[in-house]
């Protein structure tokens, strides 16, 4: 198991982890614990435009910073987008999921 494999296992066994997806720029998956079906696919489109737009506001503030993580608390989840150079981590937990 390699070590990206290993740090994924550990990531889900997180309380209240719905899924971990890694998408690439092309908003292809590397890797997604959940379903690949129609919500997968919209979560990582959406959640990989909206860390592009908080990733410009960064940077039109002040060009010498960068975005290195994001989190969005809704209602019913909680989105935490780790962007990369190449590539998006995005960990979808419940918040209260007792």
């Amino acid at each position: 198991m390699s070590e990206v494999d290993e740090r994924i296992k550990r990531i889900e066994q997180h309380k209240g982890v719905k899924g971990i997806m890694i998408v690439n720029d092309q908003n292809q998956f590397v890797k997604c614990t959940i379903p690949e079906g129609p919500e997968a696919i919209k979560y990582g489109i959406k959640l990989r435009e909206i860390t592009n737009q908080a990733r410009d506001l960064v940077r039109s503030l002040d060009s010498t910073n960068d975005l290195t993580f994001l989190r969005i608390t809704c209602t019913k989840y909680e989105m935490m987008i780790a962007p990369d150079k190449d590539y998006y981590l995005i960990v979808i937990q419940i918040p209260n999921d007792e």
